[in-house]
């Protein structure tokens, strides 16, 4: 057992060191985030050094020792890790001043959620976000049922309706708040870029254009000369088609229609259909694309997006970024949100597409050029993006990193969906709310059942958290322990 401990402690310094050098390699990096990022850009980049080893050995060797196995530790990384090492006799560190304890990421990220998206009565479940439509501009008192039932925040997404029915869904937003005493934040999503079907061509008087796997078709620009004998869809984003490269998956409708591009080019690229699994197989104007293998030139901010901000700024609390893939995107709208109006308005960072997620360190280090920002998993887009079958494992690691950086997460789209849209649950969406709990906020979408859902969620959300905190699992007294061993004893 001796030696073994030895051999333990050995790897462990040399993990230390890792951690340490890596900070020290980082410096130019983290002395250009906000002063109060500081220690969490440094955290950040002793996580990321930390997740770059295969520590399934390890892990196991410490808990066999009786030791942290450094699970759960994203919030303060470096401490923890010289927290094992004094358990195995190394008693002297001259970074332990500046190494953030667990009791100060907590209290950090805690104070960042609260600042983001307000205070809240119930301080066990995250904050609840709601999304609004169009008859919320006209129905008060089913704003003001919301407000009551647990809304923490509204979600104007200005991708639908305009400045005129935002005012009138603020309005009510405001009465219902100065009604109940109840405080609610205003989140307003900036729409980005347009990436719908188009059909110029045939099919175009019928509203649909249909095909069969392993056809040929064309993508092609707004303004391209085709042949009209073809299958053609366009896209309402004008300079995708140049970008696309042989080989690159495109995805339409949600991903129920996958295309490989077999032939690109300038203005017309030739798709062959791989994959249909909708019903029928017929491809609709306005239905979503997806191009999750391509590295897309076109801006993120739009003309519109640009022109929404001043109301933004003068109404919203909250400002959200969709479709954001690269750090120049953010530093981009960090410029604009600046110069927009008297305040600026803490960015939400919607990660929805691949290249947003592989660069998401990056991303989270630019965002933290201002004291406080958030991000929400946009799980919608971005499932189609990386596939359904990686979501589940995309979200923990983008739950990870964001808890290393102390930045507040959305967790969105489709929470218990099948319950909003026909008034029953499904068992594995109540499954999948469970998870929801791991952020600070979670957004529902508009339907017909919010009120249930809201009082559902809210239920699902108290069970949980009394058994864990994030991904750290906390031990709450089980009733169902406490029932067997009563009755044995």
């Amino acid at each position: 057992m001796k030696h073994a401990l030895v051999r333990l402690r050995a790897a462990i310094e040399r993990l230390y060191r890792n951690l340490v050098a890596a900070e020290q390699g980082a410096g130019k990096i983290i002395s250009r985030v906000h002063p109060k990022q500081q220690q969490s850009a440094t955290n950040l980049i002793h996580y990321l050094a930390l997740r770059c080893e295969d520590l399934r050995a390890l892990q196991d060797e410490l808990h066999v020792a009786g030791l942290s196995s450094l699970a759960s530790s994203e919030s303060h990384i470096l401490r923890q890790v010289m927290a094992v090492l004094q358990r195995l006799g190394v008693v002297s560190f001259t970074e332990k001043s500046k190494a953030i304890t667990y009791e100060a990421g907590t209290k950090l990220l805690h104070q960042r959620a609260t600042t983001l998206f307000g205070h809240k009565p119930n301080s066990a479940i995250p904050h609840l976000m709601v999304t609004f439509d169009k008859g919320m501009a006209t129905d008060y008192v089913a704003v003001k049922s919301l407000l009551k039932a647990g809304m923490n925040i509204a979600r104007i997404n200005c991708a639908h309706d305009n400045p005129g029915e935002w005012k009138k869904m603020i309005a009510n937003i405001h009465k219902a708040v100065r009604s109940t005493g109840q405080p609610c934040k205003i989140y307003m999503d900036l729409a980005g870029p347009k990436i719908r079907t188009t059909l110029p061509g045939k099919g175009k008087e019928e509203g649909r254009l249909k095909l069969l796997e392993q056809e040929l078709f064309y993508l092609v620009e707004a303004d391209a000369a085709f042949d009209k004998k073809e299958k053609v869809l366009g896209c309402t984003l004008p300079g995708v088609v140049k970008d696309l490269r042989a080989g690159d998956r495109v995805l339409f409708d949600d991903g129920l229609f996958e295309a490989v591009v077999e032939t690109p080019g300038e203005r017309i690229a030739a798709l062959r259909m791989v994959r249909i699994s909708a019903k029928k197989p017929r491809i609709k104007p306005e239905k979503g694309i997806n191009f999750p293998d391509t590295k897309l030139t076109v801006g993120c901010l739009t003309d519109f997006d640009k022109s929404v901000l001043p109301f933004a700024h003068q109404h919203a609390d909250l400002l959200g970024f969709s479709f954001v893939r690269s750090v120049a995107d953010v530093a981009e709208l960090q410029e604009l949100n600046g110069k927009a109006g008297t305040k600026k308005l803490p960015l939400i960072l919607k990660i929805e597409t691949f290249e947003a997620v592989q660069n998401l360190p990056a991303l989270l280090l630019q965002g933290m050029a201002e004291p406080v920002f958030g991000v929400m998993i946009a799980r919608g887009d971005l499932a189609v993006e990386i596939g359904f079958e990686r979501l589940s494992e995309i979200q923990e690691e983008i739950l990870w990193l964001c808890e290393a950086a102390h930045v507040p997460v959305i967790w969105a789209t489709q929470v218990l969906e099948t319950l909003n849209k026909s008034g029953i649950a499904t068992r594995s969406e109540v499954t999948d709310a469970v998870r929801a709990a791991q952020a600070e906020c979670v957004m529902l979408n508009k339907g017909k059942y919010l009120l249930t859902v809201l009082a559902t969620l809210q239920d699902i959300l108290h069970r949980t958290g009394g058994h864990h905190v994030k991904k750290r699992y906390v031990f709450r007294p089980l009733q169902i322990a406490e029932r067997f061993l009563s009755a044995v004893n």
